[in-house]
Order: C-alpha cells, then sequence, then structure tokens
C-alpha cells in the first residue's frame, strides 16, 4: 500500500471512527487572528485570549489601532503574548494597508499558489497558520500541519523524519477541501485523545493495524 491510499484508509477510518466534525467557518482576518493566538497554546487558551481581546478593544480595527503592548496585555493568557501582539498588530496593519479595510476576501479568487505565497510573506505566519486560514475560511485544498499531526503522521508512515510534512502531506492528499478539513480534524483529536506525545494508548486506537510504529503491531508482541 502506497502513502495515498493508506491517507485514504486512514481518512475513511478516522471519519467512521469521529463521525463528520461539524466546522465553523470564520470570518479570515478573525481565523488569522485566532490562529496567530493558537500557536504555541492550546485552544482554550486561544478562545480566552481572543475573547479578552474583544472584551478589551470590540472590533479588530480598535485593536489595529491599539499598541502592541495594549494588545499583548489583552491576550496575556494565551502565552507569548508580546511576540503574538506585535503579530496581530502588524499583521492588521498591513492588510489594511493593502487593501483599504481589514478584509481578505479577495484571496476567495486568487489561485492556491499565489493566495498562500501572500499569506506567508507576512512575518509569524507560516504554513500551518495560512493553511488553516486557506482552508477553513476559504476552502482551498491546503492541508495545514499543527504539533499533534506532524507527530501522529510521522508514527502512521505518511511522513519521514526527514521530510517537511506540509510539502508531503499536500503531495499525497486529495485535492478536495472537505477530505482535508475532516483528515485535519480527525488527526487532531486522535493526536489528543489516543495517540500522546509520550504513552500512547495504541490498545484502543483505531488506527492500529495501520500504523508501523503502534504497540499492537504483531512484532512489536513478538508473535
Amino acid at each position: 500500500m502506497n502513502r495515498k491510499q493508506r491517507a485514504k484508509l486512514i481518512a475513511a477510518r478516522l471519519r467512521a471512527y469521529y463521525r463528520p466534525i461539524a466546522v465553523q467557518r470564520r470570518d479570515p482576518v478573525e481565523e488569522l487572528v485566532l490562529t496567530i493566538l493558537s500557536q504555541n497554546t492550546n485552544d482554550t487558551n486561544r478562545d480566552r485570549a481572543y475573547a479578552s481581546l474583544m472584551k478589551r478593544f470590540g472590533t479588530l480595527t480598535a485593536v489595529m489601532d491599539a499598541t502592541a503592548d495594549e494588545i499583548a496585555t489583552a491576550i496575556r493568557i494565551g502565552g507569548l503574548h508580546r511576540q503574538k501582539g506585535a503579530r496581530i498588530k502588524h499583521v492588521l496593519e498591513r492588510i489594511f494597508s493593502e487593501r483599504g479595510t481589514l478584509d481578505i476576501s479577495f484571496l476567495a479568487d486568487v489561485p492556491l499558489a499565489d493566495a498562500l505565497t501572500w499569506l506567508l510573506s507576512f512575518p509569524g505566519v507560516g504554513n500551518k497558520t495560512a493553511g488553516i486560514v486557506l482552508l477553513f475560511s476559504f476552502g482551498k485544498p491546503y492541508f495545514p500541519v499543527d504539533t499533534h499531526i506532524k507527530r501522529v503522521t510521522r508514527r502512521l508512515g505518511l511522513v519521514s523524519s526527514t521530510e517537511d510534512p506540509h510539502i508531503r502531506m499536500n503531495a499525497i492528499l486529495p485535492k478536495s477541501a472537505e477530505f482535508m478539513i475532516q483528515l485535519h480534524l480527525g488527526l487532531i483529536r486522535l493526536g489528543r485523545d489516543i495517540c500522546h506525545p509520550r504513552r500512547p494508548e495504541c490498545a484502543i486506537c483505531p488506527l492500529a493495524d495501520l500504523c508501523p510504529t503502534s504497540c499492537q503491531q504483531p512484532d512489536k508482541r513478538g508473535q
């Protein structure tokens, strides 16, 4: 079984295990800010930081007009608040400078490669952040890889330790946004619930028989 076939089988297994996961489509600038806030923290802290930001300023326009220190203070709960505060301010100011408004909906009509390049040109915006905006806000088929997905896909043999997971995963996956969304969410849930960084719970993993590193594989038990 090649990696493309393995990826499709894994996606089908996760979809059956978790059922289709509902997705809320957000405004792309809001998604961009949220994803910056999610860097090096969990979803709970991200959401708390964003709620604190909105409680303090009310709108992203008001956030843009605030100082980086004021933004950092508002998002302190999310961690790395000074770095993220400066990034958020810079991103919002540049979008407004280039577009005349805090609106990047133009990316919907831009080829995927060009849209990715534009987002990656912002300091602090990497492939994961850009990919989440493109996939979840615009439905563009670019697969973002976070820490959980990187760990799980390597254990599953989809990505080797020497390969860039964004390049490899986007090469082997079908160019379907819906397929990518469900696989992205399924792999994250698996990474959080079962395939932990330490002591993965292979005995209850729905992918154990497909995983070359699983402790449930016969050769791992000496059979």
